[in-house]
Order: structure tokens, then C-alpha cells, then sequence
């Protein structure tokens, strides 16, 4: 029997609060979209592009942007199933035995319709409440000229439309032993074992 695309296999740690999941959108500064094309031989091919993103809660969608042309571009369309992925990573969290190793994360999936927007006035809104995520303490008007119809017209905004979607979080105690974050020690690399 098939399962939906958003069930979760680790249900202890799934997160299904929809506010939980908008702030984390919210919050989150990338994401990474995947698609898929038909190629030439027959056979399909599957694209990742990491990309900066809004979640536009009144639509239930997430708006994204790149040049006119690519990839991306070249696979949107009413009919482009696509898969969003963003997450955070916490403390790593040794443990006794390698299999036991672990990190705490959090993190959202969102599967959906991918196409290109081609109404001029919703692309300006989504560039806008971009501009307004990423850089919140600027003000269009008084801190930069705003996006003009030129720029617009250059800038292939998509909306994926987000017909499911899923969290998870893993979260220890703060006092769990051992635990500490990425860089906190230098890795020397061991390309000699590859």
C-alpha cells in the first residue's frame, strides 16, 4: 500500500504542529529544491538547486527565484511535481559505540507543484517579501530603489504549491555529555584512506 510523501518513518521525533512548521520556515535561511526531467535516453534524472526561499503562509506556498534560464527554469511547469527541503543542524552528540553516534536537528519537507510565475504584480510581491526576509532592516524606497519592471521581467520567480509537507526535530537535554558543535574541533582529512 503506498504511504503519503510526507509520512515520517521516525514518528518520535516528528513535528506536527503547522505553526511549528511555519516558524521554522520562517526562520530557515535555505533550502534545497529537487526535481526531476526526462532525459534524452528515456530514462528520468533527478536536479537539486539550494536556493534562499520565503513560505508565503496566506498561500501555502513557497516562493524562490533564478535567472530565465537552466535547469530549474527549463523543468517548471503546471504539471513539475517538486520536493523543498530546509533544515538546521544542533549539537553533535557522541556516544559509546560509532552505531550510536547522533546530532540533533530539525528540519521541514514540502512536496508540491512547481511553476514559474507569470502574473507581473504576484512576481513583485514575492521579490518583495524576499528582499524583506533577507534583509529586513532595508526599506524599499529609502534604503534601495525598488525592483523595477526591467528587473522583474529578468527574474524567473516560482511558487511551489505545497500539497503536503513534514517535520521532524531531534532535541537533547542541554546537559547531554559530550555534546558540542561542528568546528568547534578541526578535522584533519584522511583522503589517504579513499
Amino acid at each position: 500500500m503506498p504511504q503519503p510523501l510526507s509520512k515520517v518513518t521516525r514518528q518520535d521525533r516528528e513535528m506536527t504542529d503547522p505553526t511549528w512548521i511555519a516558524d521554522f520556515l520562517h526562520r530557515a535561511p535555505n533550502g534545497t529544491l529537487a526535481t526531476a526531467a526526462m532525459m534524452e535516453d528515456g530514462q528520468p534524472q533527478a536536479f537539486t538547486n539550494t536556493l534562499l526561499f520565503v513560505y508565503h503562509p496566506a498561500l501555502h506556498a513557497i516562493y524562490l527565484h533564478t535567472g530565465r534560464r537552466g535547469r530549474m527554469f527549463a523543468h517548471a511547469g503546471p504539471d513539475q511535481r517538486a520536493c523543498f527541503t530546509t533544515f538546521e543542524m544542533g549539537r553533535l552528540l557522541p556516544a559509546d559505540t560509532a552505531l550510536n553516534f547522533s546530532v540533533e536537528y530539525a528540519s521541514v519537507v514540502a512536496f508540491g507543484r512547481l511553476q514559474v510565475v507569470t502574473d507581473p504584480a504576484e512576481a513583485e510581491t514575492a521579490l518583495q517579501i524576499l528582499l524583506d526576509k533577507y534583509f529586513p532592516h532595508l526599506q524599499a524606497g529609502a534604503d534601495y530603489r525598488p525592483i523595477t519592471a526591467g528587473e522583474r521581467e529578468a527574474t524567473a520567480v516560482y511558487r511551489l504549491e505545497i500539497s503536503e509537507w513534514s517535520a521532524k526535530r531531534k532535541q537533547v537535554a542541554e546537559d547531554f555529555p559530550g555534546a558540542f558543535r561542528y568546528g568547534e574541533f578541526h578535522y584533519e582529512g584522511h583522503e589517504e584512506l579513499l
